[in-house]
């Protein structure tokens, strides 16, 4: 009885892999730019994978992510190295509007920032709220210099206590 209870699998042991056992760890089948572009061409130019593509456009999937998820499947499944994939992401992304473009969809590139001067206006909103301005009224260089100071007066450090 004592026996079959030290039989038993560690815990955590199906999270753990012999090395060399999964595809990444293995060299990769192609191991320049020019190889993994050939194989990324041979396998983009089906039908059903170009109908599978513009469905994926269509449906409002930026191309920067379909480009680095069809890149990271191929180095998990071993077809290149990480290196090598990021060398590709930018000509994968090249063939995939190219597609779009035949196609006439209009997709979204991924490459815009939408968050761009989000943060800085979104800060003066919140200060001419607190202090009934218009956002007219308000002096950056002055919320900047009041900030500094509030900055300086309060106790900085990861043990500092609080007020």
């Amino acid at each position: 009885m004592a026996e079959e209870m030290f039989d038993a699998p560690i815990p955590g042991m199906s999270l753990t892999a012999e090395l060399g056992g999964r595809p990444w760890q293995q060299p990769s089948q192609f191991t320049t730019v020019d190889e993994a572009i050939e194989y990324y061409m041979s396998s983009m130019t089906s039908e059903e994978y170009m109908e599978q593509l513009i469905d994926i456009l269509e449906m409002g999937v930026p191309v920067t992510s379909i480009a680095n998820s069809m890149q990271l499947a191929s180095v998990m499944q071993g077809k290149h190295t990480v290196d090598v994939g990021m060398l590709v992401v930018p000509l994968l992304m090249e063939l995939i509007m190219m597609l779009g473009d035949s196609a006439g969809i209009e997709y979204e590139t991924g490459l815009q920032n939408p968050n761009k001067n989000k943060t800085r206006d979104s800060a003066l909103a919140k200060y001419a709220m607190e202090y009934n301005k218009s956002l007219k009224d308000i002096d950056v260089k002055e919320l900047v210099s009041e900030k500094e100071e509030d900055d300086d007066a309060k106790p900085k450090g990861l043990m500092a206590r609080r007020n």
